[in-house]
């Protein structure tokens, strides 16, 4: 026993060092050196600061809609989490159609085949900042019509908002929503 105990101690020891002390440290380094420094992405505006890394909350029609949020308090990045329920699940399969609904209802002329998935279904964490070009552009003309600004003004602000994919390789085109709607909201009609 005592021929295990002491190297189990030292590789405890070790362990621990490694993984809470160094570890940890090389973490928060590298973090400092990226944008926020390790605190997160901030925007402020109209003298409210939000992070615009994290999901917010637009449900208004004169604005352009989020990607719902999956995560139990809205947008709540404590409670992060998609839904776990699989595409046949007849709860999830409700909570789609609810969102496509409401979608055709608050957007008249747009047809169900032009819903882009993202917006009707929550991203895995549940706290997806950004939609698709497609996703912004299906709600260029409700928002046209509300603030009575020219379709072409709002489809040059969403050319103006969109981000390439990382590297010109991963991903999709992409627009961070909270930056178009304070955008959007620095327009004159």
């Amino acid at each position: 026993m005592k021929k295990n105990l002491l190297p189990s101690l030292l590789l405890t020891l070790c362990s621990i060092l490694l993984f809470c002390g160094l570890y940890t440290a090389v973490v928060w380094g590298v973090a400092q050196f990226s944008p926020g420094h390790g605190e997160g992405q901030t925007i402020t505006a109209n003298g409210h600061t939000y992070y615009e890394n994290i999901g917010q909350s637009f449900t208004q029609d004169r604005y352009f809609w989020s990607r719902p949020s999956a995560a139990g308090k809205g947008y709540d990045a404590s409670s992060s989490a998609g839904s776990n329920k699989g595409p046949s699940n007849p709860d999830y399969l409700k909570t789609v159609q609810d969102r496509i609904d409401t979608l055709l209802v608050h957007n008249p002329g747009v047809s169900r085949a032009e819903i882009p998935s993202d917006l009707v279904t929550a991203s895995g964490s549940g706290l997806d900042p950004h939609i698709s070009v497609q996703a912004a552009r299906v709600q260029v003309k409700r928002i046209a019509a509300l603030r009575k600004l020219p379709e072409a003004t709002l489809n040059a602000l969403i050319d103006q908002h969109t981000e390439a994919p990382f590297l010109g390789l991963f991903g999709t085109e992409r627009i961070n929503v909270l930056k178009l709607n304070i955008g959007l909201d620095q327009l004159k009609p």
